[in-house]
């Protein structure tokens, strides 16, 4: 880090790196085994230090993001990539984000359906492209000009997400209730990192919800909505994406840090807490200050959800009451958090 004053430059130390992840909120205690949960949370540490090590190599925090996300979507315990669920007909339809928070370059997909790793395809499209956002065919198109990997469809089968899908459509002739149609919306990936030079991105990847019908896309590869990150905050969320994406739930959380000075946790309660639940939606969210601070605010049971600094130490949450330490404060340099739900 340089500045430049009265002609001098001046250099300064490299940040405290921070990374955090999340695999979705909703997360259903009853539903939950003790091999379920010891699965999870493995899956959680693995993500954060592959995305630590991009991090500890002086890798952008970009870089971190996608490690961390790619994580995720290659196991099948959460829904995107290859643990995606069903759509009403049968197939999964993936959708994905990233946003760099230095330059505000974007990328993002939608429904597309044998991208391994759409989280990926995103990265290229800001890249590579002049575009923010492909979908589709043309999405898949793309993927191929530019060497993302593509698979056969039959990859992201799981008997699980097969299963859910059945007792979906046995309930469509029932009347549904608020709790079982709010179930159904949730399960997403997501990271937010800051690097070294304190440069922060953001990226959200999800299988979308189960029985989702006519092409259906939620807040998770919307700008704004489900991702967002500038020079002082970074945000992926989690939860009804039809309720993030009428308050533009990311952007909301990033626009309260910058014009009213309110910390992660204060700005991420504001919007997950409150807006959107006062709508009648739920989830979640991970939330990283310019400053480092670190959130991890939802309104579920659970939210399966971590974080890693400088110590490359993992830290990993489930439910609301699991006991999670949080980064402490230490100067300019360090992190302050609050899990606002923890």
């Amino acid at each position: 880090m340089a500045d430049v004053e009265q002609g001098t430059l001046r250099l300064h130390g490299e940040q405290p790196v921070v990374l955090a992840v999340h695999g979705g909120a909703g997360v259903d205690r009853a539903s939950m085994t003790p091999a379920d949960e010891a699965r999870a949370r493995a899956a959680l540490e693995l993500a954060l230090r592959r995305g630590y090590e991009q991090l500890k190599q002086g890798h952008p925090s970009m870089d971190a993001v996608t490690a961390a996300i790619t994580t995720l979507e290659d196991d099948p315990m959460f829904n995107a990539g290859r643990g995606a669920v069903f759509t009403h007909d049968g197939r999964n339809e993936l959708d994905a984000s990233v946003m760099d928070g230095a330059t505000l370059a974007a990328g993002a997909v939608a429904g597309v359906h044998r991208v391994k790793n759409p989280v990926l395809l995103a990265r290229a499209v800001m890249e590579h492209s002049s575009h923010v956002m492909l979908v589709g065919d043309g999405a898949e198109q793309f993927a191929a000009e530019v060497g993302v990997t593509l698979v056969e469809p039959s990859y992201f089968r799981t008997e699980r997400r097969w299963q859910e899908l059945q007792k979906a459509l046995e309930a469509d002739g029932k009347q549904a209730s608020a709790a079982r149609e709010g179930a159904r919306h949730f399960g997403t990936v997501g990271a937010v990192a800051r690097d070294s030079m304190g440069r922060l991105a953001a990226g959200t990847s999800t299988g979308g919800m189960t029985d989702k019908r006519y092409g259906r896309v939620g807040d998770s590869p919307v700008i704004g909505a489900g991702t967002y990150a500038d020079a002082g905050c970074a945000v992926s969320g989690t939860g009804w994406g039809e309720y993030y994406l009428r308050v533009s739930a990311a952007r909301d959380i990033c626009m309260r840090m910058g014009r009213e000075g309110e910390s992660a946790a204060r700005a991420g309660r504001a919007v997950i807490e409150d807006e959107i639940p006062g709508m009648g939606g739920d989830g979640g969210a991970i939330v990283l200050g310019g400053n480092g601070e670190v959130a991890l605010p939802f309104n579920t049971e659970g939210m399966y959800r971590g974080w890693i600094g400088a110590d490359g130490v993992p830290h990993v949450a489930i439910y609301r009451d699991d006991t999670l330490t949080m980064p402490a404060s230490a100067g300019n340099g360090g992190v302050r958090g609050d899990d606002g739900g923890a």
